[in-house]
């Protein structure tokens, strides 16, 4: 995935949509789950992420406007092969057909459903507002009066590395007790580092791989997630050992 300057943005607004997708950005419009597209913040082989201008109320009812996040996933360019290896594993989805559109609508309904289910568990996720299709629309996180997104954990390391790194681990344990979900694509990529003042909080984004605790790869998956973070960690002076991270986390 790459940032975009402001020329490419300009372009990909106006150019990147297929008639299918315009078509459910237009029906969401009208029901008021945002105004207008602003601006892509991320660009990916498999998706677009965009800021949107929504309208929203400050304390006193009055109208105001708040910016909320829409990824779009590109019904033609997904790899929906990879996306079946990991859906087809989920007992959710397991009379689901190997075809192209079923298992991309399925892949972006699953990255609802599990935010919704996540968020629900306290953990600290994006609050989503809905999905059509290949569209769904969430909170922004960061400051979502300026538009203005929150860092990946990659690209602004937490002030105090080890309280932050307890903190993931915290929601990661939340998300598989209370949730009952495994990640199961967990690195500094997909970490917000949400920083307000001298704090920095983590937010977990990404869920379209994430999988019922109970599917049989979702330990495996703990694993990988807990392995990504560590040595993420361990690079900015925290050392953790590997097992005993996974079994914390298990440990009720």
């Amino acid at each position: 995935m790459v940032t975009l300057t402001y020329q490419e943005r300009f372009k990909t607004v106006k150019g990147v949509f297929d008639a299918f997708t315009k078509r459910n950005l237009f029906e969401l419009q009208t029901r008021g789950y945002f105004e207008e597209l602003v601006s892509p913040i991320k660009v990916g082989k498999e998706s677009n992420i965009f800021i949107a201008r929504a309208k929203g109320e400050d304390s006193k009812g009055k109208e105001t406007i708040k910016y909320v996040i829409v990824k779009i996933y590109r019904v033609q360019n997904a790899d929906f092969s990879g996306m079946f290896k990991y859906i087809g594993q989920d007992p959710r989805y397991e009379n689901l057909k190997k075809r192209r559109r079923e298992i991309i609508f399925a892949w972006v309904q699953r990255e609802f459903k599990n935010l919704f289910i996540a968020n629900k568990a306290g953990v600290r996720v994006p609050h989503v507002h809905t999905v059509k299709n290949n569209v769904v629309v969430m909170d922004l996180i960061g400051d979502e009066k300026e538009g203005v997104v929150a860092m990946p954990l990659k690209d602004l390391v937490p002030q105090d590395p080890e309280a932050f790194l307890d903190e993931i681990l915290l929601q990661v344990r939340k998300l598989w007790h209370k949730a009952g979900l495994a990640h199961g694509d967990l690195s500094s990529f997909n970490i917000l580092n949400l920083r307000e003042g001298k704090k920095d909080t983590p937010v977990l984004i990404d869920f379209s791989q994430a999988t019922v605790t109970k599917a049989g790869l979702a330990r495996d998956l703990l694993a990988r997630d807990m392995k990504n973070v560590l040595q993420w960690f361990r690079k900015h002076g925290v050392k953790r050992d590997l097992d005993e991270t996974i079994e914390s986390v298990l440990k009720k």
